[in-house]
């Protein structure tokens, strides 16, 4: 059951507020690190309720494509892949709110980057039955440092601190890496990071939550633009990195709650698949030399405690 205090009206332009605001200022980090290009914006509106702004960067000189999009949408029906799990709200009309973004740096040195926070509220005869926040942000390296999945988790385990320190950390990290989790390859995503989904325990706790999560994003991933983006590359990692965005897509198209909740609930189809890179490539049966940097990558595509195996 959700708690006493039910959502209303102010409560949701609060988060919403907070969403624009936060695409506005991870936009304005984004230009000035990547110092090449900018964002170009696409508002749309969909048939039943709500729109968003679609925000795109490509061809920079740090990221061949950027996209983070904010989306608030309403619906008088939930799609499957939400009552699936809830099916008390069945029937109910909803609403969502949130900003989600991911990152394709030119450089295979430099990691894919996916962050996510969102809100969400079920109504019934206009008002508020069930309310969550969900939310977080992973890594995907293809030739990983330690030194940057040390502060990638450094930074996630010092956001939690106030909301349940080292036990919130070790549960949304948990969590993450049981989500980016590729089940036909047995693999991991990436390096994982924080994520949680139906967080309803208390409003005020949960948004402020939800807020360090989106804040703390940037300075989780800046840091790496800088020390990775000019870091000399040839063919042979370029084409590694296409090899290994094929993973990203499989995950999103196959995996990703998000991908499926936009397109079952008649989401804008364009903005749903921004996720997508620019340039991708597939090879039959491919296996990196024994040994190779290539190689190296399996050992951080699996559940680890990073913070006790890498200090």
């Amino acid at each position: 059951m959700h708690p006493a205090h039910l959502e209303d009206d102010a409560d949701f332009a609060r988060v919403r507020e907070f969403l624009t605001d936060l695409q506005d200022r991870i936009c304005a980090a984004i230009e000035t690190a990547d110092g090449g290009a900018r964002f170009v914006e696409d508002r749309w509106t969909r048939k039943e309720g709500g729109g968003g702004r679609t925000r795109l960067l490509r061809d920079g000189k740090v990221f061949e494509q950027a996209g983070i999009g904010f989306s608030d949408v309403s619906g008088s029906k939930l799609p499957p892949s939400a009552t699936a799990a809830r099916p008390e709200l069945a029937g109910a009309t909803w609403r969502a709110v949130g900003v989600s973004l991911v990152f394709h740096p030119h450089n295979p040195y430099l990691p894919t980057t996916h962050a996510n926070v969102r809100h969400f509220r079920a109504m019934r005869d206009g008002r508020t039955v069930a309310w969550w926040f969900g939310g977080g942000f992973d890594l995907t390296p293809f030739y990983p440092y330690d030194e940057d999945v040390l502060h990638w988790h450094r930074t996630a385990r010092a956001l939690c601190e106030p909301f349940g320190g080292q036990a919130r950390y070790e549960a949304h990290k948990r969590w993450c890496d049981e989500y980016f989790l590729l089940k036909h390859r047995d693999e991991t995503r990436g390096v994982g990071g924080l994520f949680f989904d139906d967080l309803h325990e208390d409003f005020e706790r949960d948004f402020a939550y939800m807020r360090a999560v989106g804040d703390g994003f940037l300075d989780a991933y800046l840091p790496l633009v800088e020390r990775r983006r000019d870091t000399p590359f040839g063919e042979r990692e370029r084409n590694f990195q296409l090899y290994r965005r094929g993973r990203y897509v499989e995950f999103n198209l196959v995996f990703d709650r998000g991908t499926l909740f936009g397109l079952q609930s008649g989401g804008r189809t364009e903005s749903i698949l921004m996720s997508l890179p620019p340039m991708v490539r597939w090879e039959y049966g491919y296996a990196p030399q024994e040994g190779s940097p290539e190689a190296r990558l399996a050992d951080y595509l699996r559940p680890r405690d990073w913070l006790g195996e890498l200090r």
